[in-house]
């Protein structure tokens, strides 16, 4: 009897543990401009070999090479970066109001925001995004009001959910931006749904749904691959892999054995895996996507491959199970820096500028929180009127309810007086 060969080591587990040395050699990178792109109507069958390599425009040196170039303006590209910036400094602002208490939980986007940012870019009013919580630069990129972010985030009187969800996740009907769900892998089954509805109706809009690598392992993402290849609705359904699901690595997921990108090609679905930290290839290939999904195409799966570069959120620590600086050697970079050296190389950017415009962003993002945070935290008790709970439940409020919400109007009033009697007897 021969012995079977071992598994590759990254196969059982992560390759580096904290105090290893970051190891990336298992990725493989190939060159950027060395993947071709097909017509958007080609058979699956055509083009299986996507689902395996690494869709790149952005190359070593900055430049944009290759078929999947989208030849964006420079102001395009300049707003790009203003967005990945503004998310980052988003970032860092409500998490520092975390730690100060402020509120009780966050998610930061660090390492990812090309991936929400570039997806933003392609999205039109009328479409719908499904969005885990971490996709917060698409909502930057479409202009969503910070203060308003910030008030969920802290959960007082101006939250626009008026304490119904957690911090980080947001909705708008108005933006197109589904109310992300905690639970994994809901917005696949969502957002196949929502497009079946839409070309049922004849509308030619497109829903993105988008989850992590983790909960691919979920049976809700199968079911929405299901649907999606039965009834071909204009879809692009998003697998960001950015390596970690809180401590597990993404071999856990079944990464190891195949990509994330290939489970698609198993229903038949057009499947592409795409470099998640370079903002031309996000583009590009959403682009082809939703190409493919208005004219009636079907749905497209990508595979978005990319770091979380921060915590999985704030209850987590990530030096429990990695090295510390394992983002800094992560082979495909820093998305921001990368579209920063791009509009360098195409002479439309440089050091002074950049600096202006982060200091505008810092301002920007500051007076937001200001805003924001005088309008309560969980540092006081100004949060949505508990009333409201009774609001936008049923079209009609059972007579039942409608005691319940007397009798709590009736008891925060007495409360409210009570208040008043107390400071006006202080002495």
């Amino acid at each position: 009897m021969v012995d079977a060969a071992p598994p590759h080591r990254w196969l059982l587990g992560p390759p580096a543990r904290p105090g290893d040395e970051p190891d990336f050699s298992w990725l493989h990178v190939p060159p950027a401009g060395s993947v071709g792109r097909p017509d958007p109507d080609v058979p699956a069958g055509d083009v299986r070999d996507l689902a395996s390599t690494l869709v790149r425009v952005l190359d070593d040196d900055g430049d944009a090479v290759g078929p999947w170039d989208p030849h964006l303006e420079a102001d395009e590209l300049r707003q790009a970066l203003r967005s990945m910036l503004a998310t980052r400094a988003y970032d860092a602002r409500m998490l520092s109001a975390q730690r100060q208490g402020k509120t009780s939980f966050y998610v930061s986007s660090t390492g990812e925001e090309a991936v929400s940012v570039g997806q933003a870019m392609v999205f039109r009013a009328g479409d719908m995004y499904f969005p885990t919580y971490r996709q917060q630069g698409f909502l930057i990129a479409r202009g969503y009001p910070l203060v308003t972010m910030m008030c969920q985030v802290l959960s007082n009187e101006k939250d626009p959910l008026r304490g119904r969800q957690m911090p980080v996740m947001y909705a708008s009907r108005d933006a197109g931006f589904f109310s992300v769900s905690g639970n994994l892998a809901t917005q696949f089954v969502q957002a196949v749904g929502w497009a079946m509805a839409e070309a049922i109706t004849g509308g030619d809009a497109v829903a993105f749904g988008t989850v992590g690598e983790g909960a691919t392992a979920e049976g809700d993402v199968h079911h929405g691959l299901t649907f999606a290849a039965v009834y071909r609705p204009p879809v692009v359904l998003n697998i960001v892999n950015n390596q970690w699901a809180i401590s597990s690595f993404q071999t856990v997921a079944g990464g190891g054995e195949a990509t994330f990108a290939q489970r698609g090609t198993g229903y038949g679905l057009h499947s592409l895996r795409a470099d998640g930290n370079d903002l031309l290839a996000v583009v590009g290939v959403t682009r082809w996507a939703v190409e493919r999904a208005r004219a009636g195409l079907g749905p497209t799966l990508v595979e978005w491959v990319t770091y979380r570069g921060a915590a999985h959120s704030t209850s987590d620590d990530p030096s429990r199970y990695r090295p510390a600086d394992e983002w800094e050697a992560w082979p495909l970079g820093d998305p921001v820096e990368r579209l920063r050296e791009h509009l360098v190389r195409l002479g439309e950017w440089d050091d002074d500028r950049h600096a202006a415009l982060l200091a505008r962003v810092d301002a920007d993002v500051a007076a937001a929180a200001a805003e924001a945070e005088s309008y309560g935290t969980l540092l006081d008790d100004r949060h949505a009127d508990p009333r409201t709970m009774f609001d936008d439940v049923h079209a009609e409020l059972h007579p039942s309810l409608r005691r319940q919400r007397d009798q709590l109007s009736a008891e925060l009033e007495a409360r409210s007086a009570g208040r008043r009697e107390e400071r006006e007897a202080a002495p």
